[in-house]
Parts: C-alpha cells; structure tokens; sequence
C-alpha cells in the first residue's frame, strides 16, 4: 500500500474538478479523499504503486474543459488506512488564493437537456451544471459555495438537492444550480405592463424585436440593448438613443453558418468565436448591415452563451441581433435591475428581466485573430479573473491601472489576477465601479490593504492614483504608463531576467518630464528595469488631451512650420477653421503642450488623407487610416523618416504624403506608405538598438499596435533583421493591460 498527497493549483473550483477527481480515483480503486482549500484542490489516495501512476498520469489530460491547472505538486505520504474515496467539505479558514473561474458558457450536455420536452429543465433559461455557467458574476465570496454567491437566495428542491450532492452527477455542487420548480425565472415589463414566465416573457421579447423594437435583455454580466440587425431604421434608433454616433455595434449571430455569412472566418477567428471565453471577435464583413458598423470593414459577432441567448433564437428571434452594452455612450454596462430600470429608460421599448442578482458587471471580451495569434481587446466575461502571471513574490500587490480601458491586477501568492474591463474613470459609475472592484478583490482574498504594495500611474491627477494613494498600504510604487505597457508583455511570459528592446506605441501617456509620451523606446528587463533610449520627436499639441477628438487640431501641432506644405485649407484638404485657430496657438504657445504621442501622428495622419471631422469613438481616425490602406500593393516606396539620435523624424514624411495628395495620388496608397514608413523607420531604430543594448527580443505594446497593418509590416521587417517580437496575448496591448505592468515592474520594490 502506498499514498501521496497531491496539491493542484490554478482554475480547478466551480468547474466539477472534484466530482473528477471521486470518478477517477474510483476508476483506479483508490482510497484517500478531495477538497477544495484556500490554494487550491487538495487529494490524498491510497492504493497500489501501479494505481497511484496511473490515476497520477490522468489527472491533467483528462481533466474538465474548464478546469486550467497551473501546478501540480505530488508528495509521497504514509497510508492513513482510508477505506473508501470521499469528498470532504471545502476549507473556510485562512486566506484564499484559489483562482476564481470566469462565467462559462452552456455546455452541449445542458443544451441538449433544454430542447429535451422529456428533460425537468426544459426551455429553463437558468439550466447549468458544473461543466457550465455563470461563476465570477454570481460569487460574493470565496471559497465558492452557494451560500456565498447570488443563488443563496433560492432553496433547492428535491431533484437539485439529490444531483448536487450525488459526486457521480455533473451537477454535484453546481453552486447555481437550478430547476423552474424552485429557481429563479424570467419576466417581461413593457407598455403593456408585466408578462410573467420563462416562456411567456421570451416568446412576447421575440415578438418585440421582430416587430422593430429594442429589448433590455439581462444577461450574464449585466444587460443588453437588442435589437434586429437587418432593421436599419431600429439600428438608428437606437444610436440616436445612446448618444453613439459611429461607434460600432456588437451582433450576435444565432450559429456558426450564419457568422460565416456575414464575416470572413479563419480557422484561428473560428476557433477564438468558438472558445469557452465566447468573447465578440473582429473580422472583416462579407456584408453590410446598414448602421451597423458605419465606415468599417470589420465586424465584431458572438455566438450566444447564456441559454436565454439559445432560447430567444429557438423562438424566432433575428438570427442576427445587435447585442450592445446597455447604457448610454461611454458609460459603464447596467447589471442591477433598478439601476436598468432608471437609466435604460428611453433607450429601450422593454425590459426581459431575470430574478437572479448579478454579483458585479462584467461586459462581453473583444478579441481578434491578429497577427501573431489571438489577440484581446477587452478582456471580460469569459476570461476574468483567471490568473494572467506568475510573479517571484510571496507579497500581495494591487497595481490599479490605468484611467482609461481600467483594470486592477492583484497578486496573491505569486498569482496576478487581473480584474475584468472596467471602463474609463472620467464617468463617475465608472470610477464607482472601480472602487467597488478594488473592495471586492481585497475582500475575496482576504487581503489586509496595511500588507500591501500599491502600483500605480505616474500621472499626478489620474482618479486611479488619487484612489490608490488614500490606501493605508505599506507602500506605494510610482509606475511610468509606457514602462508599464512594455512590463506587461514580459509580465504574461514570466521572463524576469530578459532583456529587451521595448516598444510603446499609444495615444497618451504622462512622462517623467511632465510631457505627453507616446512614441517610446526602451531597454532593460523587469528585474533592473526599463531605460529611455529613444523616442518619436516631439510635436506640439494644441488643447492637450482636447486635440484627440480633432485630428486637423493635432495636425496643427505636427505640421506647423513645416517648409514646403501645400495650402491645407484649400482643395483637396478643406481643413475646417479649427486647423487655423489650432496653429495660433501653436505659434503663441498658448494652452500647447510637447508630445512624442505616436497616436497623434496616425490622427495628423488621417486628417492629411481626408479624416478632418471630430471623433466620435477612441482610435476612430486611427482605424479609417488602416481600412483605408486595405489590401493595396505593398511594393509602393517609403517616405522619408529620418533617424538621428536615436529620434525618430516624421516632418519629411508628412510634407510628402501631402504633396502627394495635392497631386492626386491616390489616398489608399499614400495611407499604405505611411504604415510602411513608420514600420520600416521603427524596425530600423530597434535594430540599432539591439546591437546597443545585446539583446535581439522585442516587446511591442501600447493601443496603437492594435493596428494589424502596422503591426504585419513590422514583423516582416523585424523577422529580416533576424529578432523576435513579443506581444501581449493574455491581456489588452491597450491600456487595459496597465495594471498588469504595473504590478510587475512593482516587484523589484517588494523583494
């Protein structure tokens, strides 16, 4: 008789983990026990040297699709004598550093017990089991138990009770678990006052949305404003509702063969569409769907992932819904029933509520299948929390991000958790959310705020810095925004020691020279951290931060005094009065301020080839300019982008592509020669870099690589100079990565 003690860390609570392991040692007539602890799922068995090997080996390629295992620590033990396998109660002492799983989609198992007349769950929008389902928007705290989250509130009947305690049953401790017998359901209010029931409430939604109206659907995270599709009139409705303009809308397609006539599929796209994170992928349109998504040439779909999606569909809904977060423009996602009630007003026609609490909002993720792999864009439902990092610190850091695309990462024993998207902290729901997050982390983890080392921006008027100084920690740790990008490309990896040439491309960044930064180059590691050693050369911008939402304003700033421009106010430019009131301040230094901002070059940019209007979405100009260059040939010449110690020079190039417009030629191919440029000038720059510094890995982050042009034409020129770049994969290359750099570059203070 032999035993070991096994100790298995990562996502492996809330996802059947231990019903799994009582099936296999079972398999493996093994004695011993499972139980979920505060670091994860802990076994002791007891059996044969050749059933211990075997139940060993099976542990991680049989394991449940949700479960992601980090670690696993085997130790041989003395037997204790164990008769039977049994499964003990969880642990509900000390502090948790368990992950948490994010919310699930429904599983093919429960899908089939929907559609099933024969099956109690049938057409029940709440039907899940430990394969499925929501966790991290019904948990209130941890260890997960049903008394700790949202479904306390309802008492299980005699068929849930008997599954949830029966380990050979997937439903054995679904926390949410439920039957229309004793769990929560469904409700329809409109004009017409309150339709009751499951089915009543989703057959008369179906019906308001075919007859062109726009439903407050409650879904997982939070709400939905829906609506058909292919109704272009309800479409406008509904931006003129919500304040947003052009931005594009979400849709959700009923199936896979429907996505695939609406958006050009990859494998690695379908793949991502697929995924248990289910997030909105970008891909490029097949076809237009009027007010949609205006002016782009991508579309971002979902599948469905509630069972409540499946049923709206099974009843007749569009097979093409607009699926956007309910709220007003910029403003965060409405979760709570009241709040929806209050806010959504106006915006929708009627209102399919459902009775189960949401613990936190979580919005939908945005990915896309870029150019070196799977990218994210928003990361939310479906991925939050799960762990992002593994750090060389027993020390709990909270770094709180950045004020715009806001996540929190905290990092317990070793583990960075990143928070799901927040949203931007100049909206007071926002920042209110924000706050609440920070509570709610601190909370679930049991952490002391007197412990901690808090990361945050250099920025000396960012509410997220405001918020994490008024922390009683033990320290708090300044962190540059655009270290912070490069850190966290290094931080998903877990590479301390290497060192690298980091590149940081974004709109807006406070330097430690008290200037905008946005074109930086760096070397160092996380360990000894990142040196400044090059930069784009400055401009001047106008209005600060204000210049953003006028490309011809940040014009001003990039073109001014240089020799040689053609006449911008007139044919073919017609730059709006804006540009000449723009340089008078440039030219008195009033209200201008000095900026390396490679976000504000792609909007001058934009505004040369025809962008002089305002924006009305982040990075607006920026994507017109990309789209613009679609497919065109990629043997046109470069600009002239001069480098000089270590600067990078974009005048001669602007002057050109101008005198090219003025010319005539034609602005998709101007638009691709400015990619090229900056590409090729940027590969050049990292290159000398490189033989600087000994290193040949690059790091490339920050919002602006979220342009695929940009970045293909960099990895091609990179991978002819022989080095390798890194991006982010697990977290946003946007701003919502911040925290996860700054919580790594934080480490060195807490060693």
């Amino acid at each position: 008789m032999c035993a070991r003690d096994i100790l298995i860390r990562g996502t492996v609570q809330g996802v059947g983990f231990r019903p799994y392991i009582y099936r296999l040692a079972r398999e493996h007539s093994l004695s011993g026990w499972v139980a979920n602890q505060k670091d994860g799922v802990h076994v002791r068995v007891e059996g044969s040297h050749e059933a211990l090997e075997a139940f060993t080996s099976a542990l991680i390629p049989d394991a449940p699709p949700a479960a992601h295992i980090s670690a696993l620590e085997v130790k041989h033990a003395e037997p204790s004598g164990f008769r039977e396998f049994f499964i003990r109660e969880s642990e509900r002492t000390g502090r948790p550093t368990v992950r948490i799983s994010p919310d699930l989609p429904v599983c093919d198992e429960c899908l089939a017990e929907l559609f099933d007349e024969t099956n109690p769950r049938y057409l029940y929008p709440y039907i899940n089991c430990t394969n499925c389902g929501p966790r991290f928007s019904v948990i209130e705290s941890l260890p997960y138990d049903r008394c700790r989250t949202t479904m306390r509130h309802w008492s299980m009947d005699e068929l849930c009770d008997s599954q949830y305690h029966n380990p050979l049953d997937r439903r054995f401790h679904a926390q949410p678990v439920a039957c229309p017998n004793c769990g929560p359901h469904y409700l329809l209010e409109d004009g017409d006052g309150v339709c009751y029931g499951d089915r009543e409430s989703i057959d008369r939604t179906v019906q308001i949305l075919r007859a062109g109206a726009i439903v407050a659907v409650k879904g997982i995270g939070g709400y939905h404003l829906s609506c058909d599709a292919a109704n272009a009139a309800t479409v406008q409705a509904m931006r003129e509702r919500k304040f947003r303009k052009q931005k594009p809308f979400a849709v959700m397609v009923r199936d896979v063969e429907v996505a695939r006539r609406l958006v050009e599929l990859s494998p690695a796209a379908l793949d991502l569409l697929t995924s248990t994170a289910r997030p909105i992928v970008l891909a490029p349109g097949r076809v237009q769907l009027a007010g949609v998504a205006p002016e782009n040439s991508e579309l971002g779909i979902m599948l469905p992932y509630a069972p409540l999606h499946h049923l709206l569909f099974a009843f007749g809904a569009p097979e093409v819904l607009v699926m956007t977060s309910a709220n007003r423009s910029s403003e965060p996602i409405a979760f709570r029933d009241d709040e929806a009630r209050r806010t959504l007003t106006g915006l929708a026609d009627a209102f399919l509520v459902g009775e189960r609490p949401i613990a936190r909002r979580v919005d939908d993720s945005v990915a896309r299948a870029g150019v070196f792999g799977p990218a994210i864009l928003r990361r939310s439902r479906g991925y939050a929390p799960d762990a992002v990092g593994a750090f060389p610190t027993k020390r709990p850091i909270l770094a709180v991000g950045a004020d715009l695309k806001n996540t929190i990462t905290l990092v317990v024993d070793g583990q960075a958790f990143t928070s799901q998207h927040i949203g931007d902290l100049d909206h007071y729901e926002a920042l209110a959310s924000f706050r609440q997050t920070l509570k709610d982390l601190l909370d679930m983890y049991a952490i002391d705020p007197t412990k901690l080392t808090v990361a945050h921006d250099i920025h000396p008027q960012y509410a997220s810095t405001l918020t994490a100084l008024a922390l009683p920690a033990q320290a708090h740790v300044s962190v540059q925004h655009h270290r912070a990008h490069v850190a966290s490309v290094l931080a998903e990896r877990g590479e301390w020691e290497r060192r690298v040439i980091g590149v940081s491309f974004d709109g807006t960044g406070y330097g430690e020279d008290g200037t905008i930064w946005g074109g930086e180059f760096f070397a160092g590691s996380l360990r000894d951290g990142f040196t400044r050693v090059g930069h784009l050369r400055p401009a001047y911008l106008p209005g600060g931060d204000a210049a953003a939402a006028f490309p011809v304003q940040c014009a001003a700033g990039f073109l001014t005094d240089l020799p040689g421009l053609p006449d911008l106010m007139e044919a073919p430019f017609q730059f709006p009065g804006r540009y000449r009131s723009a340089t008078e301040l440039v030219c008195k230094r009033v209200r201008t301020f000095s900026t390396t901002s490679v976000g504000r070059l792609f909007d001058t940019a934009a505004a040369l080839l025809g962008f002089t209007g305002e924006i009305t979405f982040e990075g607006q100009a920026a994507i017109w300019l990309e789209q613009l260059a679609g497919d065109t040939k990629c043997d046109l010449p470069l600009f002239d982008f001069t480098l000089s110690d270590n600067v990078l020079d974009f005048r001669p190039m602007l002057v050109q592509m101008a005198r090219d417009r003025y010319a005539g030629a034609e602005v998709r191919d101007i638009s691709r020669r400015f990619h090229r440029s900056l590409a090729y000038a940027t590969a050049r720059l990292v290159k000398s870099l490189s033989e600087d510094h000994g290193t040949d890995i690059v790091a490339l982050s920050g919002g602006v690589f979220q342009n695929e042009l940009l970045l293909a034409e960099l990895r091609g020129m990179l991978e002819q100079t022989r080095l390798t770049a890194w991006t982010n994969a697990a977290v946003p290359t946007n701003d919502g990565g911040i925290s996860l750099g700054q919580a790594a570059l934080a480490v060195a203070n807490v060693a």
